[in-house]
């Protein structure tokens, strides 16, 4: 991956999130599998864990984006975040039960909520001459690479080690230490006293550009419908009969997210963050619609791939786009109200589309994605730059 104009501090917290993410993905895509084959849990199970992972980090993403702009420091929330989640992944592999399982996702993705929107804001201030969707790009390219390496160790595990699911918890420990080892190397840019926030988030939101809050309620309505990722690989377990190849067509998801991260958001730079936006929402929307109707296994592959590109161009560009529309000592505020906002919707979400699954089938929460996104999709892109 190109490193060329990227600030070391970037480079940094790109491997902070490499290696976190190894451990979470070594475990998110054996987690619902753990959950419902191994443990017995419903598919309402499975949504409801998720969903009150997911408000928990959203609540935290925006309490702690709006403390770090009021302390004037994102540096102590990146340690204090990463170390949580390293120390809550390998409770399932302890304790193998349901609760466990909801505690160690729960702790994890407080860790997650503590850590977010400060580090994005100090990504965000690290840009400038309209490179905030390399940045960002970068920056979930690093992220997504880890992703990748994470799913196949959990295959090389599950290969050496036939269904032993709680070693994979407990080997997680491993690159989250080298994760918070690289969190002792970020350096704060610290916001002078006199710029630093002050006001509450309805403050915030009065003073607010008009574009960032219309950009916020369609996010927000499409996170609704963007429910958690464990549903397309239980999806791809359905349609495909083996853990290995949903897991695997997981990898192969994240390793074209990876590659497309990076030139996707020099593509935003130039072109806009709307197009690169609303584009990848319509290739959301074909997706689900794909998975709505996924008719053997070989489709999975190219859905997947698909699946990459829409993330490429909507996770590092969405972050960007808001840090391009407020200053330096509003940055953590503005992603943590996103992120907080999403993360609700999120919640809901997954809740919705666990509770359509079991008492409809898989086809009516994939159609609903599909549909919504599309619309919404269509509308980001009238959105002038």
């Amino acid at each position: 991956m190109k490193r060329k104009n990227i600030p070391r501090q970037v480079i940094v917290l790109g491997f902070v999130s490499l290696f976190t993410d190894m451990a979470s993905e070594m475990l998110y895509p054996i987690t619902p599998i753990f959950l419902t084959v191994v443990l017995g849990s419903s598919m309402a199970v499975v949504g409801i864990i998720e969903g009150i992972a997911e408000v928990t980090a959203a609540f935290l993403k925006g309490y702690f984006g709006n403390l770090s702009d009021k302390v004037g420091r994102r540096s102590i929330f990146i340690v204090l975040g990463y170390g949580l989640s390293a120390l809550a992944k390998p409770l399932p592999g302890i304790f193998p039960n349901i609760s466990a399982v909801a505690i160690s996702r729960t702790a994890d993705r407080t860790g997650k909520g503590m850590r977010t929107a400060p580090r994005d804001a100090l990504l965000g201030s690290y840009s400038d001459n309209n490179n905030s969707g390399a940045i960002f790009g970068f920056h979930r390219g690093m992220d997504t690479l880890g992703a990748v390496i994470g799913p196949l160790a959990a295959i090389l595990l599950l290969y050496l080690f036939p269904d032993n699911f709680q070693l994979i918890f407990l080997a997680a420990i491993v690159p989250s230490a080298f994760a918070v080892f690289f969190t002792l190397l970020v350096k704060d840019r610290k916001i002078s006293p006199s710029k630093r926030a002050k006001g509450s988030y309805a403050e915030f939101w009065r003073s607010a550009p008009k574009q960032f809050k219309t950009l916020l309620l369609l996010i927000t309505i499409f996170s609704f419908v963007n429910s958690s990722d464990v549903f397309l690989i239980l999806k791809s377990r359905d349609v495909s009969d083996s853990n290995i190849l949903a897991i695997l067509g997981y990898v192969f998801y994240n390793l074209i997210y990876a590659g497309a991260s990076y030139p996707f958001g020099k593509l935003s730079d130039k072109f806009g963050k709307n197009i690169i936006y609303g584009g990848g929402l319509l290739v959301f929307s074909l997706v689900y619609f794909g998975f709505a109707f996924i008719p053997q296994t070989f489709f999975i592959w190219i859905l997947f791939a698909l699946y990459g590109l829409y993330s490429a161009a909507t996770e590092g560009v969405s972050k960007a786009w808001v840090s391009d529309m407020v200053p330096d000592e509003r940055r953590g505020t503005a992603i943590g109200l996103l992120t907080m906002l999403s993360g609700f919707a999120i919640m809901l979400g997954s809740f919705t589309a666990g509770f359509l699954w079991d008492e409809f089938g898989s086809t009516i929460p994939f159609l609903l994605s599909a549909v919504v996104s599309l619309i919404i999709g269509v509308i980001i892109l009238t959105i002038k730059k």
